[in-house]
């Protein structure tokens, strides 16, 4: 992320002083047990001292680590309990336990009571190492008193101290970058945070490549289109480091979406998603615990490459799948459905396919059966938040074909969505609620254009991209399913301004890489503005990123003409 001269240093300078080792307040124990790195079978390779005297405990324990380090939490919570189940003195094991029960960058309710509980069961015996005990009481003040944001920033101060007693301290190093990004926020103090995550996981990952932390920290610090680059080199490395952890496998793609490499975005979640349905698979799981969000994320990179009856079967896949949720779970449930919801809208909106919308999309999504009390509590958000995406789709479609009171349902739906507001604890819903304006906005400008009302929609998308550009840099497929920037681009192709729909097309590609709808609104306002040149480079890229596109497409079709024709011009 490149910043002003004079802010950049200070930037800089301030990470430097917060991360320069300072010497040690305590001096180092020596480990009772084995501390020679080992390769944690399939997970990575970590080194984490214990005072354990059980070998066989301190082997789980280290595969605990490396699955806690690619947030692969059951797994971790079976290999920490296999570890003080043979030795129950393992402080440490229930130090991880506790650890598994926090998802700091997932947005999903911490599980409180079950770390307390965990770390209730550990006991300060003599036998304990100072940076045993630092690492313990860091833990227990992120399960102490107070608001789970004070408690994280708390947190990071704690980890900021045992990586600053302990400077050759790998895991206290990445653990505390973690816990930078675990709070980072929004806004210059979030985007200092990040940098300072990203430059001491790129060290340990300099030191320690074959670490799943320090690869896995680096490509979360980056994941913007700005830096996207500088995390390029760990997201290659990453899922050969990991290659069990589904979520190592997947965590690459979020570089590679943010660079537009539609390829290894494939490769890297069509991976996630094999390793995730054989884990359920051979222990017998529900089918809620398989990763989706790696399908939406492979869905979403074959519609960029023109792969759309890859995608409808990827969408089929999640249908049939999320029939068989558990209906006494709402999380899951909710869940899953909103990222059915997703996978729809997304595929209706990348292929255009207005006149199919009910198909398409689907019926709607089934209220919670109320088989248990929290389901009745949490029906309201499962039937509403978790439509949202179809609510908008449903309505895009509708404007397009000038149905305005059908687009108007969905403007009316998406506006009463926005006006609510969930618990403090479940911030990605709120998110959902605020991002619903956005989409009534949309539909709103694209019925104003379908109905030739071009200064309306204008301002009106005014609006809505004041909005996204205060907002922070996108991570991964568009959250709002058609990006701003593009959609206002189209709106002024229909309005006859090519030369302003220009400068959009290029702010659309400056958030998404190589979005093919992107590239296609760039090339057509090009061609409209006389710039053949531009034009001609802008088609033959999209013609490469479709080069194994489902045939016949009209999309791929226009582009090849337009570079024959192209060509035969040059030659006459």
């Amino acid at each position: 992320m490149t910043l002003p001269g004079p802010l950049h240093l200070y930037i800089l300078l301030v990470a430097c002083l917060i991360t320069m080792p300072v010497a040690p307040t305590t001096a180092h124990q020596p480990a009772l047990s084995p501390s020679d790195p080992a390769k944690q079978g399939d997970l990575g390779t970590v080194d984490f001292p214990t005072s354990t005297r059980s070998r066989e405990a301190q082997a789980h324990f280290l595969r605990g680590v490396a699955a806690l380090h690619s947030f692969w939490y059951p797994v971790a919570l079976e290999e920490f309990n296999a570890a003080t189940k043979i030795d129950p003195d393992f402080a440490m094991g229930y130090w991880g336990e506790a650890m598994a029960h926090n998802h700091p960058l997932w947005g999903d309710p911490q599980e409180t009571e079950a770390a307390r509980r965990a770390l209730a069961r550990i006991t300060m015996t003599p036998e304990l190492t100072s940076r045993e005990r630092a690492y313990i009481e860091a833990v227990t003040v992120l399960y102490g008193e107070g608001s789970k944001s004070s408690r994280d920033q708390a947190y990071a101060r704690a980890m900021q101290k045992v990586y600053r007693d302990y400077p050759d301290d790998i895991e206290a190093a990445l653990f505390y970058a973690l816990a930078l990004l675990g709070n980072a926020g929004d806004g210059l103090q979030g985007m200092q945070k990040r940098l300072l995550a990203g430059m001491i996981a790129s060290t340990v990952f300099g030191q320690k490549p074959h670490h799943p932390g320090a690869a896995h920290y680096v490509i979360h610090a980056y994941d913007n289109p700005k830096d996207a680059h500088r995390a390029l080199d760990a997201a290659l490395l990453y899922a050969d480091i990991a290659p069990a952890a589904p979520h190592a496998l997947h965590m690459p793609a979020h570089i590679f979406v943010q660079l537009g490499m539609w390829p290894e975005a494939v490769a890297s979640n069509a991976a996630a998603w094999e390793a995730s349905d054989a884990w359920v698979t051979q222990n017998g799981h529900s089918p809620s615990k398989r990763d989706y969000h790696s399908l939406q994320w492979l869905q979403y990179a074959y519609l960029q490459l023109g792969r759309y009856e890859k995608a409808a079967s990827l969408l089929d896949t999640m249908r049939k799948n999320w029939a068989e949720f558990p209906k006494d779970q709402p999380r899951s449930l909710f869940d899953g459905g909103y990222i059915l919801a997703r996978m729809a809208a997304s595929y209706l909106v990348e292929t255009q396919q207005w006149d199919k919308a009910e198909t398409i999309l689907g019926p709607a999504l089934p209220q919670s059966t109320g088989e248990s009390p929290e389901a009745d509590k949490s029906s309201d958000a499962f039937t509403t938040l978790a439509q949202t995406p179809i609510i908008f789709a449903r309505g895009l479609a509708a404007a397009m074909d000038k149905s305005a009171l059908q687009a108007q349902e969905s403007i009316t739906a998406l506006r009463a969505i926005s006006r609510e507001r969930s618990p403090a604890s479940m911030p990605f819903m709120n998110e959902l609620r605020r991002s619903a304006e956005l989409q009534a906005i949309k539909i709103a400008a694209t019925l104003d254009t379908a109905q030739g009302k071009h200064d309306a929609a204008i301002r009106k998308m005014e609006q809505a991209t004041a909005i996204i550009d205060a907002a922070p840099p996108p991570s991964g497929p568009p959250p709002l399913i058609k990006p701003v920037h593009e959609l206002f681009g189209e709106i002024l192709l229909r309005a006859g301004r090519p030369d302003a729909a220009v400068k959009h097309f290029d702010q659309a590609l400056g958030r998404y890489p190589n979005r093919a709808r992107s590239l296609l609104g760039a090339a057509a306002a090009a061609t409209q503005n006389g710039d053949s040149r531009q034009a001609l480079t802008l088609y033959s890229k999209f013609i490469d990123q479709w080069q194994h596109a489902d045939p016949q497409l009209a999309e791929i079709q226009a582009a090849q003409m337009y570079f024959q024709q192209s060509r035969a011009e040059g030659e006459h």
